[in-house]
């Protein structure tokens, strides 16, 4: 059972979102309050085919920008907790359009963070990104400066009952523009563009971050960024595992892009516990003591200079792992071909 009764989901109508609210409403059926908060009207009508007001009477659709903290401030009346996972997530569109994604990603995170203060919200876990650790790109680094955001409000809730944490994890598995459903498709040509041959990410599903959000809103004691333990794959397998009869081009590493990406940093590594299914980076400015929380959560400190990046990550995903992944959760029916 939740501990709260009403929810707001930002962005959700992106594939986040709706997999979270599908969550919600099949394993909290109690849940009081359910509000789907994003800017495009087309698509909360299109998710409104699925999930209607008409069945689901405790859903709510709320049309609004993270940029408008009035209407925020509205949005979050009567709300417990927040999930934030609006974003401008594309790299090549923040490289080129920087302000757009600074008032989204940066200023739109300053923006819940006062709104939810101001409406008396009691917990904001805020969704991030692999590319905010040590971050090459715009995108990654106003991620960086929105993880900051968070985990500094904590710093000036006053009296206010309220916490605020950050998930951060990998590429999702079949999410738009992501490489496999890439591949999937670009295989009918006979050629796969290959970026680098040693490139590899780190690799989640949908489920197992809504797996990790569900976590921090029942354990979060304010200012950890959540890290999950997850798979690696590498490229060149991701390509034999969809396509072994395709001919391979490389084309470069493109701007903004990693040849490794990385979660925790190794100067991350001083504030870093390890938990059993979850890394938690704790906050700098000391907010609570590093033995208290892992007495309480089974946990240990992890050694100085670690580091969790997903070209020396312990687990990599095999051929055969990658190929059952897509057929559980981009096409049932997929073969190699």
């Amino acid at each position: 059972m939740l501990p709260y009764k009403s929810i707001l989901v930002t962005g959700g109508t992106g594939s986040f979102g709706k997999t979270f609210v599908k969550r919600i409403l099949s394993q909290f059926p109690e849940i009081k309050r359910l509000v789907v908060f994003s800017r495009d009207e087309l698509k909360q009508f299109e998710m409104a085919q699925e999930f209607s007001m008409e069945k689901f009477d405790q859903l709510r659709y709320f049309i609004g920008d993270v940029r408008d903290e009035a209407r925020l401030v509205s949005a979050f009346e009567g709300i417990d907790v927040v999930v934030h996972a609006a974003a401008l997530k594309q790299v090549p569109t923040a490289e080129y359009n920087p302000m757009e994604c600074i008032k989204t990603n940066v200023l739109g995170a300053e923006n819940i963070i006062n709104a939810a203060l101001k409406a008396g919200v009691k917990r904001v876990v805020a969704l991030s990104t692999d590319k905010a650790a040590a971050p090459i790109n715009l995108y990654g680094a106003s991620k960086l400066c929105s993880d900051k955001l968070f985990v500094a409000a904590n710093n000036f809730r006053g009296g206010h009952d309220i916490n605020f944490s950050v998930v951060r994890y990998g590429n999702v598995i079949g999410s738009r523009g992501s490489v496999m459903p890439f591949f999937l498709n670009k295989r009918k040509d006979g050629v796969l563009p290959i970026t680098h041959d040693e490139m590899t990410r780190f690799n989640i599903s949908l489920d197992e971050g809504v797996d990790l959000v569900l976590y921090a809103i029942h354990n979060a004691w304010g200012g950890e960024i959540f890290v999950p333990k997850i798979p690696s794959y590498r490229i060149l397998d991701v390509a034999e595992a969809i396509a072994p009869s395709c001919k391979h081009e490389i084309i470069g590493i493109r701007p903004g892009e990693k040849l490794h990406e990385e979660m925790i940093t190794e100067m991350d590594s001083f504030n870093t516990l390890e938990l059993d299914k979850y890394y938690v980076i704790a906050p700098s400015v000391p907010l609570w003591a590093h033995d208290d929380y892992c007495k309480t959560f089974n946990g240990k400190k992890v050694a100085q200079g670690f580091k969790y990046n997903s070209g020396t990550n312990p687990e990599f995903m095999s051929v055969e792992d990658i190929r059952a992944s897509i057929r559980e959760h981009i096409d049932p029916n997929f073969q190699a071909q």
